[in-house]
């Protein structure tokens, strides 16, 4: 079989089967393959030769949808990319697309594709995430940053320009210079989104993991921002403003926290149930646990007028708006609801009033 010459084939013939729910007996009707079996029943017969950058993409696309990937194509578009030094497949000129791949590309690649396979999220895999204009490392299990999230950085850096203008009494305006408090930073993604888009701005960065701690403080080390961010290993529930306010008031506080409805995590997809910090995700029973922590806290911490953003499940709104009409101590009101791309309600700013 001039089939088992192939280069690639060789290396596949080492992958284990994936394990698939309704798996069926190999090459049955429907059944989900292997990659080695896929690749048996698709090389044989084809003329022999190196793969290109679109023959593999093509090919591994196959492998993740026979085997339940989800985003099939786009998994092995960025893995393909990624191996050779693009940002995103689209981006690959013309050569790049059509020059033959090498053993250490094509070895590479099969790696990759191989934890892809084993629900791996491709951030993961990868290790590393664009997120704003920023290059983020990733790793297990810190949660992944979503898209959506983008704009809720995006409404803190309008809304601190915002207050400059009104506040301007004469040209230039000034620049904002905000103290922004991030509660559960994660990677440290709202963070140094908002250090670069902010530059006179201060970061501190709280969270309980201490693997997000260290990934915040390695991205903020590689983005040359250590200096201008403090970050402390602490949950939110035990902190006091006493070690929060070691630059004074906050200007901001931006969080966005576990808001998932406890009864709503086992239904999450398995590359997020797999790999991801669970606590980072899971908000209790009505999805406010952590939101009722961050909002307790605000008013000893925020300066009068300042803000809470919060990403939120679309349920919340209503529910956070209720819960502070009856705790009207706090001295805060909804000032505003933003919605996501979806255009469903995700984000709301959260305003001090003066007493």
């Amino acid at each position: 079989m001039r089939c088992l010459t192939h280069p690639l084939l060789r290396r596949l013939l080492s992958l284990p089967p994936q394990h698939v729910p309704g798996r069926r007996t190999p090459f049955s009707k429907g059944a989900v393959l292997s990659p080695k079996q896929l690749f048996l029943r698709q090389s044989c017969g084809a003329a022999p030769g190196l793969m290109t950058a679109t023959d593999t993409v093509n090919y591994w696309q196959k492998v993740f949808e026979t085997n339940g990937i989800p985003e099939a194509r786009e998994s092995s578009q960025y893995i393909v990319s990624f191996v050779l030094g693009a940002k995103t497949f689209q981006s690959l000129d013309s050569k790049s697309l059509h020059t033959p791949l090498t053993a250490l590309q094509q070895e590479q690649i099969q790696q990759l594709s191989h934890k892809r396979l084993q629900r791996m999220p491709v951030q993961y895999v990868l290790g590393e995430w664009d997120f704003q204009d920023l290059t983020l490392k990733m790793r297990p299990p810190v949660f992944i940053p979503r898209p959506e999230t983008e704009d809720l950085v995006s409404l803190v850096v309008e809304e601190e320009f915002q207050k400059c203008e009104n506040s301007a009494l004469c040209f230039p305006v000034p620049v904002p210079h905000p103290v922004i408090l991030e509660i559960g930073c994660g990677s440290g993604a709202i963070a140094l989104s908002l250090l670069c888009k902010l530059p006179q701005s201060r970061v501190i960065a709280i969270d309980k993991e201490e693997a997000a701690v260290d990934l915040t403080r390695e991205n903020a080390r590689r983005l040359q921002l250590q200096e201008r961010i403090h970050i402390i290993h602490q949950d939110v529930s035990h902190s006091s403003a006493k070690q929060l306010l070691l630059w004074g008031p906050i200007d901001v506080i931006v969080s966005n926290p576990p808001y998932v409805f406890h009864e709503d995590m086992a239904s999450l997809d398995a590359e997020i149930l797999r790999y991801e910090d669970l606590d980072a995700l899971d908000g209790g029973d009505d999805g406010m646990r952590v939101i009722k922590t961050i909002l307790s806290l605000a008013p000893s911490l925020l300066k009068v007028s300042g803000s809470v953003f919060l990403e939120v499940d679309p349920r919340h709104p209503n529910m956070v708006e209720h819960w502070l009409q009856a705790h009207p101590e706090l001295l805060l009101t909804l000032h505003a609801i933003h919605k996501d791309f979806c255009g469903k309600p995700r984000f709301l700013h959260i305003q001090k009033q003066s007493s």
